[in-house]
């Protein structure tokens, strides 16, 4: 299983920071019509819904990686001008 997570997480890394944003927005779509089968008795798997909710997690993580990346090598180049 470990692999499977594994080839998915690279896979997001695959992707552009429009496209991330893009799968984060259809996944919390996913997240809410999934919520709604599960209320209304629908849902025919009730695993799908925690796995969504992962693949959000594991959305944003990325993101936010990328966005701590950026932060830093702007604050490296900001002090490699400063000397």
């Amino acid at each position: 299983m470990a692999k499977k997570l594994k080839s998915k997480t690279e896979d997001i890394r695959k992707l552009s920071d429009e496209e991330v944003a893009k799968e984060l927005e259809e996944a919390h779509r996913r997240v809410f019509t999934l919520r709604l089968q599960s209320q209304t008795r629908q849902l025919a798997n009730h695993r799908e819904l925690p796995s969504a909710r992962r693949l959000i997690a594991r959305l944003k993580t990325i993101q936010r990686e990328r966005q701590s990346a950026a932060a830093l090598a702007a604050a490296g180049a900001a002090s490699g001008e400063d000397k």
